[in-house]
């Protein structure tokens, strides 16, 4: 039964998503909200098809800790491409930081790009820093929210990769709270897997790391965060534990 729930909503998934892609070129002569709204109402019908079809569903927790206006920064955990395709019903209005090769894609590429997303060309070190601050800069004078998933990839449940410096160095430039996003995708739609299990992903928003600290505390104090509670959760519903190979003897860097 699991493999026939999992046959059938990949076939949706795929159609959907193929029809609505196709469907919605003409919004990319409108202004960028209206093709937003258009990707939002496709994200809803796709959550949709999860619930009836695989029976996944979702909560989200700690709303409280993301501030009401203004820019912020979401530091999320990156277990699966299910919680790409979130972001839109969580946040107003999120710029995404992803790599810059993903706007080649056809169609799909083209609306990243009318969206105002955050793309970073990998290289020189200095020259995607550089890229990805000044983006950012541009999105927090429009109050958005900026969201970046710190360890560069998707990392599944139960393996640790390291956080990479492009998040501190967003957060000592921006000089906005860094809010870290948990959660326990990994378990239901793991990366690259056909199978899709039901049950309830949970997605927690942690309290906010407040601006002014070192970049070094920053990034110590996200990934402490993040990765305990994100380990929460994915034990929680059945799912490994991550063995941080470097957290034994670290100390967090002086504020």
């Amino acid at each position: 039964m699991l493999f026939i729930r999992s046959l059938l909503f990949n076939i949706i998934f795929y159609v959907l998503t193929t029809i609505w892609c196709l469907g919605i070129i003409w919004t990319l002569v409108m202004p960028r909200q209206v093709g937003v709204a258009a990707v939002r109402t496709y994200m809803r019908i796709l959550a949709f098809f999860e619930r009836v079809v695989i029976g996944l569903h979702y909560e989200v927790k700690g709303l409280e800790h993301l501030p009401k206006d203004g820019a912020v920064l979401i530091g999320a955990k990156h277990q699966s491409m299910w919680e790409t395709m979130k972001l839109h019903l969580m946040f107003h209005d999120p710029a995404i930081v992803l790599k810059h090769e993903l706007l080649y894609i056809p169609i799909w590429g083209w609306y990243a790009a009318k969206s105002k997303m955050i793309p970073v060309k990998r290289g020189k070190r200095g020259a995607a820093i550089k890229s990805l601050v000044a983006g950012a800069q541009q999105m927090k004078a429009m109050g958005r929210e900026i969201v970046i998933f710190p360890q560069g990839t998707r990392v599944a449940p139960g393996v640790y990769a390291p956080y990479k410096v492009g998040i501190s160095m967003l957060y000592e430039a921006l000089g906005v709270p860094l809010v870290p996003m948990a959660l326990n995708s990994g378990v239901f739609w793991g990366r690259h897997s056909f199978i899709k299990r039901p049950g309830t992903i949970t997605i927690e928003f942690l309290p906010p790391i407040p601006p002014g600290l070192s970049k070094e505390t920053a990034l110590f104090e996200l990934e402490a965060r993040l990765e305990a509670a994100s380990d929460r959760l994915v034990t929680a519903v059945g799912g490994p534990a991550t063995l941080n190979p470097t957290a034994a003897g670290h100390a967090a860097p002086s504020r």
